[in-house]
């Protein structure tokens, strides 16, 4: 293995002193279908709780969701053929005692969402409608409004927190710091509220625990499925704090991602490969169905597999996207089965009832994250995660499509079962050592620039050798002024710098990390996990390693 690169950062951001206090038993930091879900579960086992959330509640990547959640609900179905579905989707690297929990425990956790109000389509005779995704070999993706599951889930959701006056909500705000007891557990945490009544401005909240729930690091990229609150702000976080982040280089790509032309930046719409399942299929520039002969299941092969082939295809071709064709799918179905996706590419030009839709693939989401044990916590006493933000070991290296919301609901669930028995004493933020600092927000730009070029869907050893000089030379850039670009600026570059690292260390290819220059998955020096930790801004990466969970060992 190469040397591991030792990196700084800062240990802490900096920020002006506290001008706000308050205090709940548990603070949970997003209001996704992690976040809500555990508040919601909290609610009459401890005496408060306050819910954090960057934006607005509905601002967060679950209403994003389209496709749907996956559980063994079917008929002939079984939490077994699941769990191989998402260990052989996962390249090796699951965490097989995680997915066996998700299987199991997944079914019963969708029928206490549909119990608390989100409404799912049903067929004709009443039965809960299912379909189909990549990797998947039984229809079990449920879904609502056709492909607005992740709406319809936050609606109930936040219906549900509304009726609930002993869950807290502070909104417009973000987590910028632990604050840590003198034996290194949660006492608390600093937030920068964004105007709101009388809390503005940075603020102290005492806590006797912390639940992550604040998704995903897809800012890190230029181009991504994410919406612009997903800046790695919870992972930072608890890597300042001394928690341990596992997996950071199996970022999936999304194969299916609507291409805007070159120079579109930002949030990009996703043709949800739930349209695969419909039997939409991928075309080169001359009609061929590149697919055919790639993978047993073709088009609906799990993401990486698509995502590679349609880079090889387009690398080949020299074309910058391919094309998703659908159009034998007819209007009345694309209106009542993908309402959502239909306007928003007509919106863009494109209409898929006669055309084909431009696809290339794009940042979608960390498979990687806060590690944890399979009750959701972390190396820090009190500090939990859940959803995107965790690494709970489900997704190995490359997520299985649609297991993402359903993993939020199942260790949520967990998170609450054993967290009130576990509360900390409230106990005083010891005297913070940590060097404050801050990356000036002027350095995003090209931060986003090189994570997509250099450490994107295709790596080599040059490439991310460039990223980790560029990488290196944007930290050293300090912010002139406290703010919020340059608060989400070091966590991106914290996070992005750490996944680089990680990246470069594994040199073979597995599920969604691909080296070209390591084109082979290898188990014999690589079945294992990469963690980053850090202290007091100097993040470090080791390799443990374990067992491949597949049985695959080409």
């Amino acid at each position: 293995m190469p040397p591991a690169p030792v990196r700084r950062v800062p240990g802490r951001l900096a920020a002006p002193a506290p001008g706000w206090s308050t205090s709940a038993d548990v603070v949970v930091i997003g209001s996704g279908i992690a976040g809500l879900t555990a508040a919601l579960r909290l609610k009459d086992q401890v005496d408060k709780v306050l819910v954090v959330t960057k934006d607005v509640l509905a601002a967060g990547s679950t209403q994003w969701a389209q496709g749907g959640i996956a559980a063994a609900l079917g008929p002939g179905d079984t939490p077994d053929e699941h769990e191989l579905d998402t260990l052989v989707a996962g390249a090796g690297a699951c965490d097989a005692e995680a997915v066996r929990v998700l299987v199991t425990e997944g079914p019963e956790a969708v029928r206490e969402l549909i119990a608390l109000g989100a409404q799912f389509d049903h067929d004709p005779d009443g039965e809960l409608s299912l379909t189909r995704e990549g990797g998947h070999h039984r229809d079990r993706i449920a879904h609502a409004g056709g492909d607005a599951t992740g709406a319809e889930i936050q609606r109930a959701l936040i219906a549900a927190v509304a009726a609930s006056p002993e869950i807290e909500v502070v909104q417009h705000a973000l987590a910028v710091d632990l604050l840590l007891a003198d034996d290194g557990g949660v006492a608390g945490l600093t937030l920068h509220v964004m105007g709101e009544g009388q809390r503005d401005g940075v603020g102290a909240v005492r806590c006797r625990a912390v639940v992550l729930a604040s998704g995903g690091l897809g800012q890190v990229f230029s181009q991504t499925t994410n919406p612009a609150v997903s800046t790695g702000d919870g992972m930072a976080v608890a890597l300042r704090a001394g928690a341990t982040l596992r997996d950071l280089e199996f970022v999936q790509f999304h194969p299916t991602v609507m291409y805007l032309g070159p120079d579109s930046r930002g949030q990009q719409p996703l043709i949800s490969e739930a349209v695969w399942g419909e039997g939409a299929f991928l075309v080169d520039f001359e009609g061929e169905r590149f697919m055919q002969g790639v993978h047993e299941l073709a088009d609906l092969a799990p993401r990486d597999v698509v995502a590679k082939a349609i880079m090889r295809r387009m690398l080949d071709t020299a074309h910058p996207h391919m094309w998703l064709d659908a159009t034998h799918l007819g209007e009345a179905f694309w209106e009542r089965r993908f309402p959502t996706i239909l306007a928003t590419a007509r919106s863009h030009g494109v209409d898929p009832v006669t055309e084909l839709i431009p696809v290339a693939p794009a940042c979608h989401y960390a498979s990687g994250g806060v590690r944890t044990d399979l009750w959701g916590r972390s190396d820090v006493p009190g500090l939990y995660a859940t959803g995107e933000v965790a690494c709970s070991g489900v997704h190995g290296a490359n997520r299985l499509a649609s297991n993402s919301l359903l993993e939020g609901l199942v260790f949520s669930r967990r998170i609450a079962t054993v967290l009130p028995a576990e509360l900390r004493p409230w106990s005083d933020p010891a005297t913070d050592t940590r060097t404050a600092g801050l990356v000036a927000g002027s350095v995003r730009r090209e931060l986003q620039e090189v994570m997509t070029s250099r450490v994107g869907v295709l790596r080599n050893a040059a490439g991310l050798d460039e990223a980790a000089a560029v990488l290196d030379k944007l930290a050293g850039v300090s912010a002139d002024a406290i703010e919020l670009a340059a608060w989400e600026t070091t966590n991106l570059i914290t996070i992005g710098a750490a996944l680089a690292d990680s990246a470069a260390l594994r040199e073979e290819t597995r599920g969604s990390h691909w080296r070209d220059d390591f084109p082979e998955r290898d188990d014999a020096r690589w079945a294992g996990h990469f963690d980053v930790v850090m202290r007091d801004g100097t993040t470090s990466v080791s390799f443990e390693p374990a067992p491949a969970t597949d049985g695959d060992q080409s």
